[in-house]
């Protein structure tokens, strides 16, 4: 057993040293660069917590958090609730299931700057699919990308990308339900919607608050599409594109790195929200 134990040690150590380098490094070091006001790479002078006081009385930062929690509402309600309910359609079929699996995932492979690039065009004034379609039909061409559409017409890309993903994690749970159950439920006459509601969901809900906390985590990283699509103007300043720009545009990485603090303890919190939300006694089986 000891010497299973050192194998062990030996295989779990290279993953450790690339979380260390990759993950645990870069954390302690913005914590580290949040207490500087720097100018650039080199120059940087010791300012204690005021940093941290800036970000109460910074407006952008509030607008950044605002915009990031309304992608949030729309990343929760359509991203998952649409995941679950492609989920729910397939498991009640017998065939096809593997075809449906990779249809639904295959967007998930494709990298989120080629997808912002596609959506680039699907929303260009001129030449714009979406466009195209409404000139068809006569009607009055729409500027996709100005301030009042903006932030939910780069919702659409951010909430499409990953529907595949939770897809599967609920496809994968439901599978893992003793067939058992759904018998004993059909002769109590409970088929249909109210087996999807009493049964189906109820025995899932442990993998659903995990789906949430990922949604709720994965929404605080969005950058690609936002920066991409408007370069966060036209309000739809995030937090990940509004952290960008404080530390490598404006070169100012103390502050920059603060924000990512926030970032971090801000998701920490939501996604604990959720998790206490979301806290009922679950079904076992």
């Amino acid at each position: 057993m000891k010497g299973d134990r050192k194998y062990i040690l030996l295989f779990l150590l290279p993953t450790a040293a690339i979380m260390t380098v990759f993950l645990y490094y870069p954390f302690f070091k913005s914590l580290y660069l949040s207490f500087y006001r720097t100018t650039g790479f080199f120059d940087k002078k010791f300012v204690g917590w005021a940093n941290y006081e800036r970000l109460f009385t910074d407006k952008l930062l509030g607008a950044a958090t605002l915009h990031t929690l309304e992608i949030m509402l729309y990343v929760i309600v359509f991203q998952v609730g649409i995941a679950l309910v492609l989920a729910v359609m397939v498991d009640n079929i017998s065939k096809l299931k593997g075809f449906y699996r990779t249809v639904f995932f295959f967007p998930v492979v494709i990298s989120g700057t080629a997808i912002s690039l596609l959506f680039v065009l699907f929303y260009n004034y001129n030449f714009g699919l979406l466009n195209n379609l409404l000139a068809s039909f006569n009607i009055e061409k729409v500027l996709w990308l100005d301030a009042k559409n903006a932030l939910k017409a780069v919702s659409i890309p951010t909430v499409w990308h990953y529907v595949g993903f939770y897809f599967v994690l609920f496809i994968t749970a439901m599978s893992k339900i003793p067939q058992d159950y759904y018998e004993a439920a059909k002769l109590e006459g409970i088929t249909g919607f109210k087996k999807t509601t009493m049964l189906t969901i109820p025995l899932i809900m442990s993998d659903v608050k995990v789906v949430i906390t990922l949604a709720i985590t994965g929404t605080m990283k969005v950058f690609d599409f936002v920066w991409l699509l408007t370069n966060g103007q036209n309000g739809t300043e995030v937090l990940g594109t509004y952290m960008y720009k404080k530390a490598m545009v404006d070169q100012n990485f103390g502050y920059g790195s603060t924000v990512a603090i926030y970032m971090v303890v801000f998701g920490v919190l939501l996604a604990m929200f959720a998790n206490r939300l979301l806290k009922k006694d679950e079904i076992t089986y």
